[in-house]
């Protein structure tokens, strides 16, 4: 029986370690995208965003006076001021810009909320709060989209916003009329949203 060279063997054994190799090459890139869709799956899965839960719910808002959107008239008092959230009525304030495009997109939703009787004859009030604009652009904001707030505070610097725990615009709080944050909706007023909205000014007008 011929004996086969012992050379014949050596490229199949220098080769397995390069094959290996070639595999890991292969099979990482496939187990960083399998647990980054994982991630993304568990993150989907945990609920709408827009439901973050702020540290502040069940807590008073906090200290804040803003002053008066310049040229702008309100049914209430110019500018706004934690001592305005309570006065015993629930007010909803919602956080806006005029640079911000889901702002525009819930305009529509805000001027109905303004315009709904059954909140109207329950005393609730609408507020805003102008975060990090130019007064002027605000006020030719709601010009042209209607202002549906009976009173608007300007938060140029962002500091009230802040301490609301703002993440981004627009966002809307439910504050009781004893001023305790009931309620916080992260992004616009949606379909989706807005019976959770309703249930929460209900839920705040209890004793």
């Amino acid at each position: 029986m011929s004996k086969i060279p012992a050379s014949i063997h050596l490229p199949s054994s220098a080769a397995a370690p390069r094959r290996a190799l070639a595999r890991l090459w292969v099979i990482i890139p496939l187990l960083v995208f399998f647990g980054i869709a994982a991630l993304l799956l568990v993150r989907l899965g945990a609920g709408d965003p827009s439901l973050v839960r702020s540290a502040l719910i069940g807590k008073p808002a906090p200290q804040f006076a803003l002053e008066p959107l310049d040229g702008l008239s309100t049914s209430g008092p110019p500018g706004l001021s934690s001592a305005d959230l309570r006065r015993g009525h629930v007010t909803i304030v919602n956080v806006f810009a005029s640079w911000c495009l889901e702002c525009q997109e819930e305009q529509g939703a805000l001027m109905a909320l303004a315009s709904d009787r059954t909140l109207q004859r329950q005393g609730v009030k609408l507020a805003g709060i102008v975060y990090k604009d130019v007064p002027r652009n605000a006020l030719a904001y709601l010009a042209a989209n209607g202002n549906p707030f009976a009173q608007v505070g300007t938060d140029r610097s962002g500091r009230t916003g802040i301490d609301f725990g703002v993440y981004g615009v627009p966002e809307t709080y439910v504050i009781k009329g004893d001023g305790t944050i009931a309620y916080k909706l992260v992004g616009g007023i949606s379909d989706a949203s807005r019976p959770g909205l309703m249930a929460a000014i209900a839920e705040a007008e209890r004793p």
